[in-house]
Formats: structure tokens, C-alpha cells, sequence
């Protein structure tokens, strides 16, 4: 993922000033490097090592928003709908 693309994004999702790490944008940086990846694989089937961190990247996106649904519920909703995650 290209610099400016991530802090694109990280200005898009954050919740202050400074903020570079907020589970919030944690998950969207996330969701774009797996949309990314997802695209790889369907071009290379039998990279599996990629695979792999695929599917490590997908759980720890799962448990960022475990987390963020335990604890701020509204924040959750919000991050799901602006990154069209469920239907």
C-alpha cells in the first residue's frame, strides 16, 4: 500500500488530531491491504504463504471489531456501515 493511500485514510477514519492508531483505523487500513489482497489471489492461486497472512489479517481484523463492538457500540455501527463490511 502506497504512503499516501494509507494517510489518506488514516486522516479519513481517525478520531483526533494525532490519532494513528485508534482501532478505527487499525480495521480500515486492514480492510484495504486484504481488498488488496484478496485481488493478488484471484490472480495467483497457489500463493499460499499469501494466503496465509490473508486470512491471519482477517481474524485480526474480526477481534478489532469484537473489540470496538464491546466497547463503543455507536463507533462500530458507524466503522461497519462507512466500509460497507456487512450487508
Amino acid at each position: 500500500m502506497e504512503a499516501t493511500k494509507k494517510t489518506d485514510i488514516t486522516k479519513e477514519f481517525r478520531l483526533h488530531e494525532r490519532d494513528t492508531g485508534s482501532a478505527d483505523v487499525q480495521i480500515a487500513l486492514l480492510t484495504e491491504r486484504i481488498n488488496d489482497l484478496t485481488g493478488h489471489l484471484k490472480d495467483n492461486q497457489k500463493d499460499h504463504s499469501s494466503r496465509r497472512g490473508l486470512l491471519m489479517m482477517v481474524g485480526k481484523r474480526r477481534r478489532l471489531l469484537d473489540y470496538l463492538n464491546q466497547t463503543d457500540n455507536g463507533r462500530y455501527h458507524q466503522i461497519i456501515k462507512k466500509l460497507k463490511l456487512r450487508k
